[in-house]
């Protein structure tokens, strides 16, 4: 085991396990004490302290009203130039309550009620939820058994959408969830191919954008990140990281998209909710309909969070990745003493890890390896099948967004249950 997976202390050890415990959330509720919960998408750190200023200020002020102005997308259009070389145009974008119901919002404005919206299972499961809340049908077309887009899976899927003439939508999850795979500007320019022949239009969840484990962010320079955004192939590369290390906003490569932002996953602000739609050039018009009472779901408090996070907690993030890249190489070592059965990919971005546990002889004759864990080991991961069966079949998604103490308590107690 490397040395610095061994004795490496990350920001995911600064909050004991006692005091997670006191937390009252779904991750430390739902289950009784004695389990261990590894599943849904709640880190384990503390927030970070500009936050946690910002919104006790804004309640001591009693400035606790309805959200109003530009200054979330105004932070979100800083960090991404920052970040991704992106100039988000803010002008163009409109605040939504959060990420899934802008979905919501999205799939009404470029669809019809019964129309078909496209999916890539497995994926993040409120996806089917929500597009059937909206009154669609979603239409499977499963990523490929590498993991990536299947084009032909989608070329299939958008002939079977758009038959009768219907309006149809592609519900694209990038970086994907649960796999983490992060797309590539090829990739997007194929899809943009795809849809616009077919009349399907994209719309992009990107929540997970800033949770890419490429090259440290305090270093990229500006230039490279701008042609990784515009799909340059030839331009500003270090040669640190390839070009699939990179995150490329969806409507920098298909213009008729719209994708939807938020602060929340990456800073840990799932309570205070708030999301930022941007649309990409062609679809300026199509945000520019949204009716204005979706505005009226957007929590005040919750932009307040998002704009500070942007603005000023870069450090704090980018801390959250040193440790997520140290909890990867710290989960393939125990992984490899513990269950070698056990097959992994380390994903491009999110904290997830999607693990593939159909070789481990209780799998492999049919058991479920979340039950498993949970009854045998009295650990909590998401269940393979829920993002998709039977893609996710054998399948069991592991928060990595946890201490090192956690981690390798997790592992133990999978193993023990497997074994």
């Amino acid at each position: 085991m490397d040395a610095d997976v061994a004795d490496g202390t990350t920001i995911f050890d600064s909050v004991p396990l006692d005091a997670l415990r006191r937390r009252t959330s779904q991750k430390w509720r739902r289950y009784p004490a004695d389990v261990l919960p590894m599943y849904v998408a709640e880190m384990d750190v503390p927030q970070p302290e500009a936050v946690v200023r910002a919104v006790s200020d804004a309640m001591r002020a009693g400035d606790t009203g309805y959200v109003h102005g530009p200054d979330y997308a105004e932070a979100l259009a800083g960090f991404a130039a920052a970040r991704y070389g992106w100039d988000v145009p803010v002008a163009d974008c409109r605040l939504v309550p959060d990420v899934m119901l802008g979905i919501v919002e999205m799939l009404r404005l470029v669809t019809d009620p019964g129309d078909a919206v496209v999916i890539n299972p497995p994926v993040y499961p409120p996806f089917v939820q929500f597009v059937e809340h909206a009154d669609r049908r979603p239409l499977p077309a499963p990523l490929g058994p590498d993991g990536r887009l299947d084009l032909d899976a989608l070329d299939a899927a958008f002939a079977v959408a758009t038959s009768g003439g219907r309006r149809a939508a592609y519900l694209l999850c990038h970086p994907h969830n649960p796999t983490g795979t992060l797309h590539t500007a090829a990739e997007l320019a194929a899809v943009g191919e795809l849809a616009g022949r077919y009349g399907v239009r994209v719309v992009a969840d990107e929540i997970h954008a800033p949770l890419v484990m490429g090259r440290s962010t305090q270093t990229t320079d500006r230039a490279g990140a701008r042609d990784a955004a515009t799909g340059n192939p030839d331009g500003g590369d270090t040669g640190q990281e390839g070009a699939s290390s990179r995150f490329v906003p969806t409507t920098t490569v298909i213009p008729s998209a719209i994708a939807l932002h938020s602060a929340s996953k990456a800073f840990n602000l799932a309570a205070l909710k708030a999301a930022v739609a941007v649309p990409g050039p062609d679809a300026s018009a199509d945000l520019a309909s949204l009716p204005e009472i979706v505005l009226h779901g957007v929590s005040h408090l919750g932009a307040v969070a998002h704009t500070t996070a942007l603005r000023d907690c870069g450090d704090w993030l980018d801390r959250v990745l040193d440790g997520l890249r140290h909890n990867q190489r710290l989960l393939s070592a125990l992984l490899a003493t513990h269950l070698p059965a056990a097959r992994w990919t380390p994903p491009d971005a999110t904290y997830f890890a999607w693990l593939d546990l159909r070789d481990v002889p209780a799998v492999r004759d049919g058991a479920d390896p979340a039950r498993l864990a949970l009854e045998r080991g009295r650990l909590a991961l998401n269940p393979g099948p829920t993002f998709g069966a039977p893609e996710g079949v054998g399948f069991a998604r592991l928060n990595l967004a946890a201490s090192t103490a956690t981690l390798s308590e997790g592992v133990r107690r999978l193993a023990a249950a497997l074994g």
